[in-house]
């Protein structure tokens, strides 16, 4: 076997971290590169020795507690950015891992920085075991049957263990999470590329997070093309470093940053607050509440066992953000909540969905110069929605445009600048077997609407994703409502392009000056 991890996944220049291996056919030849609009490789070292260590039980909740391979010093000269950490053994078997460098100490290369969604690397990772969803490993065995790998999921993550490759490192153009064409006439519901992840024995979670060839991967080889400049940090280093983003004039969650800690959102409210700009190109965003123990080395994401998995005070526990126990819905910082949203274009899903927005407010200034007008659709041929989404209840005004009822945290001043239809769930009354099946529709209803009547829960199943923006405190929110933004920026959309620069330049990212 060959494997590896790093003790901690966010460094300076200068400061050093420990790479664990086990590995059967030493020695290794490692190397760590750069990866933005392009790979630049930092550091290459041959004859590097590990032994051949076994999994110990319950690695996915312990760890695995192998001894240090080696310890590697972050170079002085090594740019803030994503690292890819790649070790080959002698058979050529290679395995990945990766390392965020931030900025130097009391310095910001650029005013923007990028929260890289590490908090939902780690939900998803299913290394040695189980995830916070599900045990995976028995159900990719077979041994485990669906709905008991689903109760056998852990809320209890050790962050000392390698990620499982699909994740960290899947082969370059991975299939997208959403069906790129529309169902035909009485076909049969699918999901994905079912034919890709029988031949790479994909999970169901191994697309779900990740960087590489994935949405912060295709966001941040975008921005850095255009000449955008970008510090990078971590979930976790927002956790515990409260002052992080005070140097910054805005911040980017990308993709997927579905994971929040207590400490970071505290950290991005006051920021907004105070004057910050938050650009949320990602969907499902802040919907489950996580925390850390054991200085990072232990991750506690109990999901929908929150409250009864452990004995901690209310503000402690792991939930739903917009639970009513915490009182602190997550649309009160993203104008969205993944409640009023959902699926689009996956199995039974919306199935023949448009796959983009319909523009409603062409006069908003993140529209200025994209040539988008009223009733246009954003997005259809990428398609801009498929994955997960986030919306908002909302009603018609008497000038023909969409406004948003506050509901749940969703800010009366959200300015709704184009939408579509999403759905939370595979109706049951399709007639065809769900793919997608809802996770605790009852809890859903209940925490949305306050009751967990049928009536309510097919009310949940219906739901609409947004492109929105809103002004909190000082500050300016804008959020794109899915997760499928980046892949717009990597089709080449113009329409898409010009938005995110809109969205870039107003909120004070630096440009590299042309020559």
């Amino acid at each position: 076997m060959l494997a590896c991890y790093t003790d901690r996944l966010s460094v300076r220049p200068g400061e050093t971290f420990a790479l664990h291996a086990t590995v059967k056919n030493g020695p290794c030849r490692l190397e760590i590169a750069r990866v933005g609009a392009k790979r630049e490789n930092v550091l290459t070292m041959d004859g590097v020795e590990a032994g051949d260590y076994p999994v110990p039980p319950h690695v996915d909740r312990d760890g695995c507690n192998w001894p240090a391979a080696l310890e590697v010093t972050a170079g002085e000269d090594w740019r803030s950015g994503y690292y890819d950490i790649c070790l080959t053994d002698a058979a050529g078997e290679e395995t990945h891992h990766f390392v965020c460098i931030r900025p130097a100490a009391g310095t910001a290369g650029s005013k923007a920085v990028m929260v890289l969604s590490t908090n939902t690397y780690h939900s998803y990772n299913w290394w040695g075991g189980a995830n916070a969803y599900s045990n995976v490993t028995g159900l990719m065995n077979g041994t485990v049957p669906f709905a008991q790998a689903m109760d056998e999921a852990i809320g209890v993550l050790s962050t000392q263990r390698p990620f499982v490759q699909m994740i960290i490192a899947p082969p370059e153009n991975p299939p997208r999470l959403v069906n790129m064409r529309k169902r035909d006439f009485k076909e049969k519901p699918w999901a994905a590329d079912p034919k890709f992840m029988r031949e790479h024995r994909v999970s169901p979670y191994d697309g779900s997070a990740g960087f590489l060839h994935k949405w912060e991967h295709a966001f941040v080889a975008w921005a850095e093309a255009e000449g955008y400049m970008l510090d990078f940090v971590t979930d976790y280093d927002l956790d515990v470093d409260q002052s992080i983003l005070e140097n910054y004039e805005s911040a980017y969650f990308v993709g997927h940053s579905e994971y929040w800690s207590g400490n970071e959102r505290a950290q991005v409210e006051r920021f907004v607050d105070a004057g910050g700009n938050v650009a949320i190109l990602s969907g499902n965003t802040c919907f489950w509440k996580v925390r850390w123990e054991d200085d990072g080395r232990t991750y506690i994401c109990h999901k929908w066992r929150g409250f009864d998995a452990e004995d901690v005070p209310a503000d402690q526990a792991t939930h739903l953000w917009s639970h009513p126990a915490f009182g602190a819905p997550e649309a009160e910082l993203t104008g969205l909540s993944f409640n009023f949203g959902g699926y689009h274009r996956l199995g039974m899903c919306v199935s023949r969905g448009q796959g983009g927005f319909t523009v409603y407010n062409d006069r908003h200034w993140a529209l200025e110069g994209s040539d988008l007008f009223y009733g246009d659709v954003l997005g259809g041929d990428i398609p801009l929605i498929g994955y997960e989404s986030d919306g908002c209840l909302f009603e018609f005004g008497k000038d023909g445009l969409p406004r948003s009822i506050p509901t749940l945290g969703v800010p009366a001043n959200l300015e709704i600048i184009a939408l579509a239809p999403v759905a939370f769930g595979e109706d049951a009354e399709t007639g065809y077997a769900a793919m997608i099946p809802p996770e605790k529709l009852d809890v859903i209803a209940e925490v949305t609407y306050g009751d967990s009547s049928p009536e309510s829960q097919q009310r949940v199943l219906r739901g609409h994703t947004m492109i929105t923006s809103f002004k909190r405190g000082k500050g300016e929110v804008f959020n794109s409502g899915t997760t499928e933004w980046a892949h717009g920026l990597a089709a080449n959309d113009p329409f898409v392009a010009a938005i995110t620069r809109n969205v870039l330049d107003k909120f004070g990212v630096t440009r590299r000056a042309e020559g």
